[in-house]
């Protein structure tokens, strides 16, 4: 009688794996959970008698369909509308993807390696797959993936945050960029925000968003005092203080319309980065994963 077979379970183990590494590669959770349909399909298809490690046959197979998708990724992207920002991942709501310290902003500097630099930089440092198993999954000599993970490396080095904000002063920070923000109390965002602080918002042509990024202290302190004049105080409201990416912020609904997630990088003790994801393909399972689903007036039931 032959014996069960126990592929699925297999794949099932790891799968949150998988979905962290396509996502991390492609910076969209809906491309990663189609790279690991693809990648299961093709498990399915295969000769699994001579696979003697399913996690790294597995890995190999999910960043060679990441490297694929990424040539026609980065083609859309050259026709996006506005600022592009990865897909905003909950910490906690989506669990099998919240799990490494890649934080939003380095998702931001990963955007400026090349696929291969990306994927030897993912895979060594974040992931800890060997050199050796690295350059099996690229096609590559180790010596050359050597290079490509210290050249990915220097490249991002300046994202990591020196001095991680503790999540008890991440919130605090939320809340109140929030309140002062929405209020338009220029006073109090003075005080929060550094000088080369940048604004980026990523509407995708799907909801209004600013097109371009927007730097520096005073521009902004006009953007926010500008917005109050327009629509008053309190035209927005928060609906939960979250983390994103392992950055301290809120989803909140503009007017009671128009959902969006705001992050903010800190370094020491001042906002240095605003990031604003409005448009609605990327926020469905933002929607979907909250606990409190707002009412039409945009506050928590």
């Amino acid at each position: 009688m032959p014996l069960p077979d126990d592929s699925t379970d297999v794949f099932e183990a790891h799968r949150p794996r998988l979905v962290r590494l396509a996502y991390r590669m492609l910076g969209s959770r809906a491309e990663a959970e189609d790279v690991v349909q693809n990648a299961w399909m093709r498990w399915q298809a295969s000769d699994r008698s001579r696979v003697t490690t399913p996690e790294a046959f597995l890995s190999r197979i999910v960043t060679r369909l990441c490297l694929d998708e990424m040539k026609s990724a980065r083609a859309r992207r050259e026709t996006y509308v506005g600022s592009w920002l990865p897909e905003p991942i909950v910490d906690g709501v989506q669990d099998e993807v919240d799990e490494d310290d890649l934080t939003l902003t380095l998702m931001m500097a990963l955007e400026r390696l090349s696929p291969l630099e990306r994927a030897a930089f993912l895979l060594h440092d974040v992931f800890g797959m060997p050199l050796n198993e690295v350059a099996t999954t690229l096609d590559r000599e180790s010596a050359s993936v050597r290079q490509l993970a210290v050249r990915a490396r220097r490249h991002v080095q300046t994202a990591r945050p020196r001095y991680p904000v503790e999540r008890e002063e991440g919130d605090r920070i939320a809340r109140a960029f929030f309140a002062a923000s929405t209020s338009g109390d220029v006073a109090a965002l003075q005080a929060m925000l550094a000088e080369t602080v940048v604004l980026r918002a990523d509407g995708g042509g799907k909801v209004s968003a600013f097109l371009n990024p927007i730097v520096g202290l005073e521009k902004i302190l006009r953007l926010y005092e500008g917005l109050r004049r327009k629509f008053g105080v309190d035209w927005a409201d928060m609906v939960e203080p979250i983390w994103i990416d392992g950055l301290p912020g809120y989803v909140s609904r503009e007017r009671g319309k128009v959902l969006q997630t705001t992050a903010l990088a800190i370094e020491n003790g001042k906002i240095t980065g605003i990031y604003i994801t409005r448009n609605p393909d990327k926020l469905r399972h933002i929607a979907q994963g909250l606990a409190a689903v707002p009412d039409d007036q945009g506050r928590a039931q």
